[in-house]
């Protein structure tokens, strides 16, 4: 898949801003590393740009809002400069179109998930002032070719696939984001090397679920093998797992592959059969134990994290009681929790949106309440040991600190001295609390 090759005449900034998933900073990067090959250049700051893209995340309900909000104060600010072209990316693509490109005029262009090659030629059409548009969805586009803009740090976000064809009852992203596609194992370790050379320290394999990646006779256990076998010291981790889609070979693969990361994020999404149904999502709470006690057992000291959404269509208190017993008996190291939104054209939307906002609260806040318990409870045996710790940076409360991850995703804190980004370090782990682990690096004889 080709388009014409645009070179704009000056070097013209462009300013990205994305929200949402893993999936959609992967994107801007994609978005980056087309629009640089287009002659343009990139600017931290929106006050200097000539572009304002806003790469769009539509899972939930008050993201749209929060874009429409953003494009308030960035139209005021086109309005001191008539020149600004402002985009709009990603997931809301399609669903918006209307609203922000013809109705209300709040954009130049809107491009969906799998038109961004077409991005030099309609930005250079909104410079001549023409709106345009691009949403359609691809079997095809993997974007293979491409070679993101990443510009700092020692992580990267490398996608293997795009789509999704488990159609969960209250997901949009088959249809925001089309059906699934895998990219070829072949430009998949291309990419990994050259992050290696590039002095990347880690890797994160993405997909909606990754777990369903096929290449030929890939699939996903062959290729994460595959990538990890690239460079042994740089760090594999992948997201996200779909429970129905995590094989034997895959968990073997963690187990037996010394740079592949003991972490799995798992989603569950709810802990009642009765929900599980109606979300669509092929298996039973009975199945999902049975496979967290292989994971478990194929791999000591793994970290397991979830997703839940409270609140589904229909949601009882005694359901709501079920994911919580879930979570007492998986004992999870980590839980994303969400309200739930209801999405136009999902199957759930037919449903309706039945459980009050102050219910679905209510729920969340049990939810997490209990889940930093458990945190706390699986964070206090570490306390004593010592761990290896990839240092990613500064920590947030403190310069005089500096913050890294451990194998199993946990956040480790500690005295910043001389260590630099990308080192690993031996931590000797002080204390803990359910979200952090604290220590010191032992000194070296």
């Amino acid at each position: 898949m080709t388009s014409k090759s645009f070179q704009s005449p000056d070097p013209r900034r462009v300013y990205v801003e994305t929200y949402g998933c893993q999936m959609n900073l992967a994107d801007s990067e994609l978005v980056g590393g087309i629009l640089k090959s287009g002659g343009y250049t990139f600017t931290g700051e929106m006050a200097e740009a000539d572009v304002v893209l806003l790469n769009t995340c539509a899972i939930r309900e008050n993201a749209e809002q929060r874009i429409r909000g953003r494009l308030g104060l960035i139209n005021a600010r086109k309005r001191s400069n008539p020149h600004l072209v402002v985009g709009i990316l990603g997931c809301m693509a399609e669903r918006l179109r209307d609203q922000f490109l013809e109705e209300e005029r709040l954009v130049d262009i809107i491009v969906g998930p799998d038109e961004y090659r077409r991005l030099p030629e309609l930005l250079e059409s909104a410079f001549e002032g023409e709106r345009g548009i691009a949403v359609r969805l691809s079997r095809v586009e993997t974007y293979d070719d491409i070679e993101p803009l990443r510009t700092e740090g020692i992580s990267a976000w490398l996608s293997v696939m795009r789509g999704c064809d488990k159609f969960c009852t209250f997901c949009v992203v088959p249809f925001t984001r089309g059906r699934e596609r895998s990219r070829s194992q072949e430009g998949i370790l291309r990419e990994v090397r050259n992050l290696a050379e590039g002095g990347y320290r880690e890797v994160t394999l993405l997909g909606q679920n990754v777990n369903s990646y096929r290449d030929g006779e890939c699939d996903f256990a062959a290729l994460i093998k595959a990538v990890a076998a690239v460079d042994r010291s740089i760090r594999v981790r992948f997201t996200t797992s779909h429970p129905q889609d995590m094989s034997d070979a895959l968990i073997e693969a963690i187990a037996t592959t010394e740079n592949i990361c003991k972490y799995i994020h798992l989603p569950v999404q709810s802990g009642s059969d009765r929900i599980l149904s109606l979300m669509n999502r092929t298996y039973n709470t009975a199945g999902y134990l049975r496979l967290v006690e292989k994971i478990r057992r194929a791999i000591p000291g793994v970290s397991l994290s979830t997703d839940i959404i409270s609140g589904f269509p229909t949601e009882t208190d005694e359901d709501h009681a079920a994911t919580m017993a879930l979570m007492r008996e998986v004992q999870y190291d980590g839980a994303y929790t969400f309200l739930y939104s209801a999405r136009e054209r999902t199957k759930a939307w037919e449903m309706g949106d039945d459980i009050p906002e102050e219910v679905k609260s209510a729920r969340v806040t049990e939810i997490v309440a209990m889940q930093r318990l458990i945190a706390l409870e699986l964070n206090r045996p570490l306390v004593g040991t010592v761990l290896p710790v990839l240092v990613e940076g500064p920590s947030k409360k403190s310069d005089a600190a500096y913050m890294g991850r451990t194998d199993t995703n946990k956040t480790v804190v500690f005295p910043h001295q001389h260590e630099a980004v990308g080192d690993t370090l031996q931590i000797h782990i002080e204390r803990v609390n359910s979200a952090t682990l604290f220590g010191r690096p032992l000194v070296a004889a």
